[in-house]
């Protein structure tokens, strides 16, 4: 999934890479997750909804991404 111009990655490398190599080993499920089901691949539906929603600005859940306005 393309990432929407006003969504970036979490500005702590180190952070990210953990979690990118954790969701490299999972198969690319969200690391914050237990289950592994199609609504919890990164980006997970949570933070898709979330993308919807004009009015909401933060992190995902695992805090790799964050959506300004």
């Amino acid at each position: 999934m393309e990432l929407p111009a006003n969504v970036r990655l979490n500005t702590d490398e180190s952070y990210v890479e953990k979690l990118k190599n954790v969701m490299a080993k999972n198969g690319g499920y969200c690391p914050c997750r237990i289950q592994h089901t199609p609504e919890n691949l990164c980006i997970c539906k949570e933070f898709r909804d979330q993308l919807a929603d004009p009015d909401f600005t933060g992190f995902c859940h695992c805090k790799l991404y964050y959506k300004e306005k």
